[in-house]
């Protein structure tokens, strides 16, 4: 359980700063060690475990999926100034393409955003995660 052991170590030392009381904060620490061994944290650790693996895939269409689906976030935000530029000149026609690109978004299901949505969390986690074992930059 390498990376619940590196995660318990700060987890204790955040309890230490946070709670004053030495009763409460021996009380947190116990429940702590009891999640340890539970199959909750063993649940987590095998979903952290496969982000990883997945992040590290020297297959191009797995490690750069989530990476990439920033890219075209960013570009659809970048989108926004020339639909400001065109709003000055055809106020109706930036005001009918926003309201088919909103449709268009409505459209897809819910459970896009939620894949989406967990990808981007789980992404992020693996990322920090490296950092601090110093394995990513």
């Amino acid at each position: 359980m390498p990376i619940i052991d590196s995660l318990i170590g700060p987890i204790a030392s955040i309890i230490d700063k946070i709670i004053p009381d030495k009763v409460a904060r021996a009380k947190a620490k116990l429940e702590l060690l009891a999640l340890e061994g539970s199959q909750e944290l063993k649940l987590v650790e095998a979903q952290m475990a496969a982000i990883i693996a997945e992040a590290q895939s020297p297959d191009p269409w797995t490690s750069r999926a989530r990476p990439s689906f920033l890219y075209v976030m960013y570009a659809m935000i970048l989108f926004a100034m020339p639909m400001g530029v065109l709003s000055a000149f055809d106020p109706r026609m930036a005001v009918n393409i926003g309201n088919g690109m909103t449709a268009y978004l409505r459209g897809l299901p819910e459970e896009l955003y939620a894949l989406f949505g967990t990808g981007y969390l789980g992404y992020t986690a693996a990322r920090q995660w490296g950092k601090i074992k110093g394995v990513e930059r």
